[in-house]
């Protein structure tokens, strides 16, 4: 049998009004993993007065009282981290070391957000007047929407609820339809640390009715979004004045110079353009190469690619999972026909794979002979894919990293600290590694890029700034009317400025 989930609405595990579900599959083996409810704009409008009715009382529950609730929820997770992990796998695909690591991802910023209820920094700052005191406060913002993908189904979702939690705001959550299982089992460990019920609310279904509903509804004050550039565009269309953040996606590159140490830097490439089957806005997919290491490096690289195991992310000798979803390996494979028509040389990989006649997988493919401007050098494709690229020198190199519309992650490797500064000055991106793949945020830093990224800085202090309101706050206690800009105060005696 398979079992069917239901969604949170003012803390009850209900059914959908339509009746309808849809089914999660695991992609290694297209087994179904469960049902689960395609809500309707009823259900939208009852999540989202569920988290109104309880916006007041939540927010004055104080921040460090909010956080206890995140700490008891980040020891929940560290003591079912091998579970959600397990769990993972089999919804998402990504193999089970790199599972883990998404829980763990959790675990840390539940975590740090947990400290930052002792925290909520503003400012104080001196006034121009005398007798008067001014300081600038964190405020919440509202209900938030948070709508999240499917490639980090439990990191992603931690990163946006754990700030909006502790900054007191409430919330409705609409998770990915490929994992929404996930997502349950995130929320349900919240519920057991202690969230009020209608803070977090939960409802599931496609982007086209639930997420647009979030997007256009007029209680909703703040819009948190991760996912593709296009559906970013159409939030930005849409939303109107509420407070919203972007992560939409990238094209990163890893520039690799002459003086380069080639073994750390094959390891680099190897990990941000396969690891995840290359499902991360933050996956290698272009590596800018010097050319006097150029032929040494690709034989390098293409050498380890070619042993790299495709199958199940739950066996232990697995390199590389499947992709998420049949639509994933079509839209990988277009982009092969897409790559030969334009005129690169694909040196291994380029083709779909069933492992036991089942499963999203493809071979992990490498091009090389790649014009800057190619397609496959230009567009996110989401799969195991990389292209390299030929440069002369590093001021090349630069030009091509920045030749794109995205500017989330990038990298370099290079022993020469001159160009290393000259790289994190000058490429234009959110993030820059200096002899480190493209992929690896901690969460005590700010993650996001610029450009047709986005401008969300989720994670870090700017989590918090991400999901609250500045409220600036004067004191006057002189006794008098007094009007800054128009009173001067020169010593201890007050003048007017058109004296």
């Amino acid at each position: 049998m398979v079992k069917e989930h239901g969604i949170l609405i003012d803390g009850k595990w209900i059914k959908s009004g339509s009746g309808e579900t849809f089914e999660s599959l695991n992609p290694a083996n297209e087994k179904v993993i469960g049902k689960f409810q395609s809500c309707n704009n009823d259900d939208v409008n009852k999540a989202v007065n569920a988290a109104e009715n309880v916006l007041d009382s939540w927010k004055d529950v104080p921040a460090p009282k909010r956080g206890e609730i995140l700490l008891r929820a980040a020891q929940l997770l560290r003591k079912n981290k091998e579970r959600l992990a397990k769990l993972m796998t089999r919804e998402m695909g990504k193999v089970i070391a790199e599972a883990r690591g998404d829980v763990q991802e959790a675990i840390d910023i539940t975590e740090y957000m947990a400290g930052e209820g002792r925290r909520l920094f503003g400012h104080t700052t001196p006034s121009e007047l005398r007798d008067k005191f001014c300081l600038g406060m964190r405020m919440p913002v509202g209900v938030f929407a948070l709508i999240t993908p499917w490639n980090f189904p439990i990191a992603i979702p931690s990163w946006k609820i754990t700030p909006a939690l502790i900054c007191g705001n409430t919330m409705v959550f609409k998770p990915a339809s490929d994992t929404p299982l996930c997502a349950i089992e995130f929320v349900k460990v919240l519920e057991k640390a202690g969230v009020p019920k209608g803070v977090i609310n939960l409802v599931t279904g496609s982007g086209s009715k639930v997420g647009s509903a979030l997007v256009k509804h007029k209680k909703i004050r703040g819009i948190s979004f991760t996912g593709s550039r296009e559906v970013g565009e159409f939030v930005t269309r849409e939303a109107g004045l509420k407070k919203v953040g972007l992560e939409l996606g990238g094209k990163n590159g890893i520039i690799i110079m002459d003086d380069a140490d080639l073994k750390l830097a094959t390891d680099g490439v190897i990990w941000g353009g396969y690891g995840t089957t290359g499902q991360r806005c933050t996956a290698a997919s272009r590596i800018i190469v010097h050319e006097k290491i150029r032929s040494k490096f690709e034989k390098m690289l293409l050498n380890r690619t070619r042993k790299l195991r495709l199958g199940d992310g739950l066996k232990p000798k697995t390199d590389v999972g499947p992709l998420i979803n049949n639509r994933a390996v079509e839209k990988t494979h277009e982009y092969t026909h897409i790559g030969l028509a334009e005129g690169a040389m694909m040196l291994c990989g380029g083709k779909p794979v069933k492992i036991n006649g089942k499963g999203f997988f493809y071979e992990p493919t490498l091009f090389t002979n790649v014009a800057p401007d190619m397609r496959i050098a230009q567009e996110e494709i989401f799969g195991p894919y990389i292209s390299m690229i030929t440069v002369k020198n590093l001021d090349e190199a630069i030009n091509v990293m920045n030749g794109i519309t995205y500017g989330l992650s990038s990298a370099i490797y290079t022993n020469d600290i001159k160009n290393a500064f000259e790289a994190v000055e000058r490429i234009e991106a959110g993030l820059t590694y200096v002899n480190s793949s493209t992929i690896g945020s901690e969460v005590h830093l700010p993650f996001g890029g610029i450009k047709g990224t986005g401008h969300a800085r989720e994670a870090g202090w700017t989590g918090i700034e991400e999901f609250s309101d500045i409220k600036t706050v004067y004191f006057d206690y002189s006794g008098r009317l007094q009007k800054a800009q128009i009173d001067v105060v020169v010593g201890k005696k007050l003048k007017k400025h058109s004296e």
